[in-house]
């Protein structure tokens, strides 16, 4: 996601395929009073006369300081409904209350509003939906970025105080990341939100997400909107392929599928075995020293056991996700599929992963729109499934 110029606009949705129903923004509209005729009979002259010109210059003020007046208040009515309760008209104001470095790099960042009326179904509505975002607004360059929340889990603080859990990397070239890595706790910041980046349709009953860094951040919210629609007649799975750059982002990580991993090179596999490296599904223990979203992924796992599993692949292991990777994974996993419509592969993280997986995303009128399919993804040509890029 790139970071954008603020603006007082409503956030605006596209779809490229029907899986993914196209989300309408809300819309307000102040109609003007509707002027009406003045009838005339035979016994009244006065009824029919011309007013004078001042008389109608005095209505049109009138009309006009009225309208005004209107439009005013509605804007101060949004101002103030955004005070305490996030929403996608205005800036909210949270207060950073916990912030813990997970690696060299990343930390999770928890934010709460001043009040938590109204947050918590907020929240679980878009939850529902799919996967969602907020805006961060950087007030001293007026520029903002999306950021994702993360879903809540048992290992987490409790949420209803309205708190939100994020992911965020320090980049030295991201603004936004760069502000918010160097905020003191209890410091103001002002959200806006929520935006449903992918509405996942009660359709869709199998997905595979290729992840990127912290696009993990999304493949989590997905996973946890899917998997919480398990009934007894309905399981969904969902397949996680995440990409790092050091084994310290997803320490602690076994992959459950050894075959979808290899070694860059021979040299690299002669000296690393199987058995001993947890990238190649190793047997090490995943309660020892496993980080924070590896701990969030076994949390899933324990709560809808055979219904997600996650590969890991680093790149300073040598490892990465190629196009075999990914025709492996279907095959094995997903060939019981029965249709086309029950099937989404979900792309999230950097705009260079997201490119190389399934094509850029595009800038058009104003809003980034999908773009075609391309990269590996198009390469494998998968008839069956809908692709999605975040």
């Amino acid at each position: 996601m790139r970071s954008r110029i603020v603006d007082s606009g409503l956030p605006s949705f596209n779809a490229p395929f029907t899986a993914c129903a196209k989300r309408s923004c809300l819309s307000s509209s102040i109609s003007r009073p509707a002027s009406r005729r003045v009838s005339s009979s035979s016994s009244s002259v006065s009824a029919s006369a011309p007013e004078p010109p001042k008389r109608r210059l005095w209505l049109r003020l009138t009309m006009l300081t009225a309208t005004a007046a209107g439009v005013g208040a509605y804007v101060r009515w949004l101002q103030d409904s955004g005070k305490s309760t996030l929403n996608p008209f205005s800036f909210t104001k949270y207060y950073l209350v916990s912030k813990e470095p997970v690696s060299s790099t990343c930390s999770i960042f928890v934010f709460k509003p001043a009040n938590a009326d109204g947050n918590c179904e907020l929240y679980e509505k878009a939850w529902r939906a799919g996967v969602w975002s907020v805006m961060f607004k950087q007030p001293q360059l007026q520029i903002a970025r999306d950021y994702t929340p993360l879903p809540p889990t048992s290992s987490m603080t409790s949420q209803e105080d309205g708190s939100l859990h994020f992911l965020i990397r320090r980049d030295p070239h991201g603004e936004v990341s760069r502000y918010l890595h160097a905020l003191d706790l209890w410091t103001a910041v002002e959200m806006r939100g929520p935006q449903v980046e992918c509405e996942i349709p009660s359709t869709i009953r199998d997905v595979l997400f290729i992840a990127g860094g912290t696009g993990i951040a999304p493949a989590l919210q997905a996973g946890h909107t899917l998997l919480s629609r398990t009934d007894g007649s309905r399981k969904p799975r969902i397949h996680i392929l995440w990409a790092s750059r050091r084994r310290e982002d997803c320490l602690g990580g076994v992959s459950d599928t050894k075959a979808t991993v290899k070694p860059k090179s021979w040299f690299s596999g002669f000296i690393r075995s199987a058995e001993a490296d947890p990238a190649l599904g190793g047997s090490q223990d995943k309660n020892t020293s496993s980080s924070f979203i590896v701990r969030e992924l076994e949390a899933l796992k324990s709560q809808y056991p055979d219904q997600i599993t996650v590969d890991y692949f680093v790149d300073e292991e040598g490892t990465s996700i190629g196009k075999q990777t990914i025709s492996d994974v279907i095959q094995s996993t997903y060939a019981s599929s029965p249709s086309s419509d029950s099937k989404l592969i979900m792309v999230s993280g950097p705009d260079g992963f997201i490119g190389y997986m399934a094509g850029p995303k595009v800038w058009a009128q104003g809003m980034e729109l999908q773009g075609p399919l391309q990269g590996v993804i198009k390469e494998l040509d998968l008839k069956d499934w809908a692709v999605w890029k975040l």
